[in-house]
């Protein structure tokens, strides 16, 4: 099995668990990247309304389903499929809101593209090796990639100088249960040098800490842009034979 395989195995585990459980999760109030009640929050978006819009690794669907309330054509994707029966549950029939279980690059591959793409906390269970060479075509020219990925987590570990993915810790609320998830927990400049490569432009990167000093969490907020031109290949030179 592959770490994405295992990871999407993982959100089962995890989608199922809380199907049982069935906590009650507010709705969204305030927008967050990962640390409720941290900035920046909406305003990193911008005005939604009349967009075309899609949530990588969407989850429960409430970030999602805040946006489209906000006017957005919102299409959440997940490949799990517990947590999208969760989504489902939940949003049965938001106007706006189209919930699909599915691979995030098969999507990318078959979908028009979208004016803005984003993820909270998701990307990172994503090989970016794989995703981000279909996820520049997947945006509309000046469109905008926005996401939040782990920096430092809550044992004090940093970013990795590698593309490579390494466990991290995924709880099973309620539980005391931990289990090993494969996450690409990247340095800003890994980043940036993957978005550049695959030709996004970055704009921004914003750091967003767990406020209590005592809890090393920490995440980056990433925005890039696809260009509105694409710069062409440079052209190579024909050299003529010098006839015999």
């Amino acid at each position: 099995m592959t770490t994405e395989t295992e990871t999407v195995e993982m959100w089962n585990t995890y989608g199922r668990h809380q199907l049982a459980r069935k906590p009650q999760s507010p709705e969204l109030d305030r927008w967050d990247w990962g640390i409720p009640d941290t900035d920046p929050g909406m305003e990193a978006l911008g005005d939604v309304n009349g967009l075309r819009v899609l949530d990588l690794g969407s989850g429960l669907g409430r970030h999602a389903a805040y946006l489209a309330a906000r006017g957005a054509d919102v299409t959440a994707v997940d490949a799990s499929h517990a947590q999208h029966q969760r989504a489902i549950t939940r949003y049965p029939d938001t106007p706006g809101l189209h919930l699909v279980c599915v691979d995030a690059v098969a999507h990318l591959r078959d979908a028009d593209p979208y004016d803005l793409i984003y993820s909270v906390c998701s990307m990172p269970y994503l090989d970016p090796n794989r995703l981000l060479p279909v996820l520049a075509n997947g945006l509309k020219p000046g469109g905008r990639l926005l996401f939040s990925a782990l920096h430092t987590n809550s044992g004090g570990a940093g970013p990795s100088a590698e593309v490579t993915p390494r466990p991290e810790i995924l709880r099973l609320p309620g539980t005391t249960e931990d289990h090993p998830v494969g996450m690409w927990v990247l340095t800003p400049q890994l980043w940036e040098g993957l978005l550049v490569q695959h030709g996004l432009t970055m704009e921004a990167v914003t750091a967003i800490d767990y406020p209590k000093p005592d809890n090393h969490v920490s995440y980056r907020l990433y925005a890039a842009r696809r260009p509105q031109q694409v710069p062409s290949p440079p052209r190579t030179h024909l050299h003529r034979r010098t006839p015999l």
